[in-house]
């Protein structure tokens, strides 16, 4: 894979940073009424769907339940954008800040701290709970920053950014879904183009430079995170909020074939990336397959 020079990169990426961004604070009205008989996701990506359990559930229910699962993905997004946040500033710590390369990831770490705010904001608006990740997750969360380096880093950082955004690309054009989580989705889209952008051409760069005896922590590292990262984006609390026994709803969602598809499905264009360029394979396999993103 051919990669562009680092610099014009970068300086091309900041042009489009200072002509198009976007202020949640500004630019989405909080105050707009949520509409009544609307999704918050399709319904077809609620993480039940097909299931008994689902069809147990009233149409009330149903969309209720659409609203807790988008309360958990923007919180579980919100975790993984301060986890990326830290990493890109220990890449800027070490890397000499007149650099164009540097500026665009201090760039990336303000609009991911806008992004962060926005999904803040929305939970909050639609009346959820921020669950975020399990505790379990949200501990080995804290390491991440701490033990990520190099394609890896910037693998996990794409598995989460590119996961997210293919829901919001087919979420924002759904006139089931809420007006106001449309346009938010249509911010986070527009804007994080960028962040792929730069992380794809890192990883590429990284992987040219890495030593063979780093490629089995490098391939494990970037597996186990996208697991945790599949396997975080419904807080199995969330079932709870319709009366669902949350343990019996956390398991007929994880064996659930279409919540599994959807995964796939929402992970095609990166795991075709990470693929070709060199990242998926032993000793990560066992967590890629537990992940739902290779079948």
């Amino acid at each position: 894979m051919r990669v562009a020079d680092r610099e014009k990169t970068a300086e091309r990426l900041l042009k489009s940073s200072a002509e198009k961004f976007y202020d949640p604070e500004v630019d989405i009205d909080w105050s707009a009424p949520l509409v009544d008989g609307l999704f918050y996701i399709p319904e077809k990506r609620i993480s039940l769907y097909g299931t008994p359990l689902y069809d147990s559930l009233s149409q009330e229910q149903r969309i209720e339940l659409s609203k807790h699962e988008l309360a958990s993905i923007a919180s579980v997004g919100l975790w993984f954008e301060l986890l990326l946040m830290q990493m890109l500033v220990k890449v800027v710590y070490n890397t000499d800040p007149t650099t164009r390369h540097a500026q665009y990831a201090l760039t990336e770490v303000a609009d991911e701290c806008r992004h962060s705010t926005m999904f803040a904001r929305l939970v909050e608006r639609i009346g959820c709970p921020a669950y975020g990740p399990t505790r379990h997750t949200h501990r080995l969360g804290k390491l991440l920053p701490i033990i990520g380096y190099g394609p890896a880093m910037y693998g996990s950082i794409l598995v989460a950014e590119e996961i997210l955004d293919r829901l919001q690309r087919e979420a924002m054009t759904d006139d089931t879904i809420q007006p106001l989580v449309r346009m938010v989705n249509r911010i986070h889209v527009l804007e994080e183009a960028r962040h792929v952008r730069f992380a794809r051409e890192e990883l590429l760069r990284g992987m040219s430079e890495l030593k063979s005896y780093e490629m089995p922590y490098q391939k494990w590292l970037v597996g186990y995170v996208s697991m945790m990262i599949t396997r975080a984006i419904i807080n199995p609390a969330a079932y709870a909020a319709v009366g669902l026994d949350v343990r019996e709803a956390h398991r007929q969602a994880l064996a659930n074939e279409r919540f599994q598809e959807m995964i796939r499905w929402a992970g095609e264009r990166i795991m075709t990336f990470l693929d070709e360029a060199g990242l998926v394979g032993r000793p990560g396999m066992r967590s890629w397959r537990r992940s739902f993103l290779i079948g």
